[in-house]
């Protein structure tokens, strides 16, 4: 098997969230993301009695699924086979260098018709920092450098799910807009995230001042919204599936119908070639 591309310089991101935890994480999207899996596992009608969070921000995810066992991100997942009837990968799995890897490993953690759900950052997630920050670049070094995490896109993470074999898949995505007093305001919520940019790639030293104020004032001139504020985007992709069972519902066999589909509509079948009457 090939050996999937470092994306995430992991030493650096665990840097990045320990100065959030330790200057006081700003947590309102996994606050709010926590609030929307509460909804989802309301519909889902199901009592979980051996819950797993992977995380390195607990508190919002544990108000939901309190005495869940917590477990960090890293590669190789503390997870026990066969020891959980539900595990959530909660806000980090974008930062994974190997995803598949982890959803596999969260699978191999469930019971038997055990579920399994993901919320990441996706692909529209801070396109406009990303465009600005593009754009300033160009203009002030004439060069461009990795600054903004590339995230998957909904299409590309759903097929994840296929790949690690859980049944059910289903993909979907929740847009927010989040609006700032000033571009400024974003980057330090961002820093407060711990979602600096940890990236492999990533040029390792100080930006010049020169791109920021450019890349700012691009932020202010395009994004701005009729009140004053700028806005953000944070894409939250939502990937669940479940752990393969005999009770489960499964498609069925080509052939095996029972009625024609031409009969259920009330209309006439015609042969191949023939055009409908005008």
């Amino acid at each position: 098997m090939s050996t999937p591309p470092k994306l995430t310089d992991r030493a650096a991101l665990l840097r990045n969230r320990d100065r959030a935890k330790r200057q006081g994480p700003e947590l309102f999207l996994h606050e709010d993301a926590a609030i929307e899996l509460e909804e989802r596992l309301n519909e889902v009608n199901r009592t979980f009695t051996q819950p797993a969070i992977v995380t390195n921000f607990p508190d919002p995810w544990l108000a939901v699924l309190p005495g869940a066992k917590v477990v960090a991100d890293d590669e190789m997942l503390d997870l026990e086979p066969g020891g959980h009837d539900l595990v959530v990968h909660a806000m980090c799995l974008h930062w994974a260098n190997d995803p598949v890897g982890q959803i596999v490993q969260a699978a191999r953690a469930l019971r038997p018709d055990g579920l399994f759900i993901a919320v990441a950052f996706g692909g529209q997630t801070l396109h406009e920092l990303r465009a600005v920050l593009a754009e300033a670049e160009a203009s002030v070094s004439g060069g461009l450098s990795p600054r903004v995490l590339p995230m998957g896109e909904i299409r590309d993470l759903g097929a994840l799910l296929q790949r690690s074999g859980l049944a059910l898949p289903v993909a979907d995505s929740v847009q927010r807009k989040v609006s700032y007093a000033d571009p400024l305001r974003l980057l330090h919520d961002l820093r407060a995230m711990g979602e600096g940019n940890a990236l492999d790639a990533r040029l390792r030293r100080f930006t010049p001042r020169g791109v920021i104020v450019e890349a700012l004032r691009r932020y202010a001139e395009s994004f701005t919204e009729p009140e004053g504020r700028v806005h953000a985007t944070f894409d939250m992709v939502w990937l669940t599936g479940w752990k393969p069972h005999e009770s489960q519902q499964k498609p069925l066999r080509p052939g095996s119908a029972i009625q024609r589909l031409a009969d259920a509509l009330n209309t006439r079948e015609l042969p191949a070639g023939e055009k409908p009457p005008k």
